[in-house]
């Protein structure tokens, strides 16, 4: 967790159930390599092991893009990703996170939404907690509660979760099997 984090921060990253990002930016530095049929994209690994541990100690996760992907798939069922929204489309992707919270019976205080450009706007305005990555879009970083030191597929997905997990408690705990 950052050295100092107010109170009201603080408070928000208590009452996360649900941990929703982006991905092309989030999770990828924004690069996409296409050559014939095949797409190729770098996901972190540590921001992988930490979507893991967010999941070991409760919460839920799940990736909001709008651009379809089959790599983003793969990796989505590699890490058994709780909900993959892939749009395709011009829809909001805040229409998209309110039905999946409706299906989830959570509220928009209860999910962190991790964000870099504009498309993902609406939901960093509404989520208990929006986080933009360090190399977002200057306007997402205004509407953000928070900026990571990362940038988006470096690291910054799993600042966020330990930040959540220490501010809950869960930190210690998740990571003790590790210590054995």
């Amino acid at each position: 967790m950052p050295a100092r984090i107010s109170k009201h921060l603080a408070d928000r990253l208590k009452r996360i159930k649900l941990f929703l990002c982006d991905v092309d930016g989030v999770l990828t530095d924004g690069s996409v390599f296409i050559g014939g049929e095949r797409e190729i994209k770098r996901f972190n690994i540590r921001d992988g092991l930490g979507l893991i541990l967010a999941q070991r100690a409760g919460l839920k996760v799940g990736w909001v893009s709008a651009r379809p992907s089959a790599v983003t798939e793969m990796r989505a069922k590699e890490l058994k990703i709780d909900f993959l929204v892939q749009q395709g489309d011009n829809l909001s992707k805040t229409g998209a996170i309110g039905k999946l919270l409706a299906q989830e019976r959570l509220g928009w205080d209860e999910i962190c939404f991790v964000g870099d450009d504009v498309v993902d706007l609406g939901p960093l305005a509404r989520a208990g907690l929006g986080v933009a990555v360090a190399d977002a879009r200057p306007q997402v970083k205004a509407a953000a509660d928070f900026v990571t030191r990362a940038p988006g597929g470096r690291g910054a997905v799993r600042e966020v979760i330990e930040m959540i997990l220490q501010a809950q408690k869960k930190w210690e705990p998740v990571i003790a099997i590790y210590r054995e």
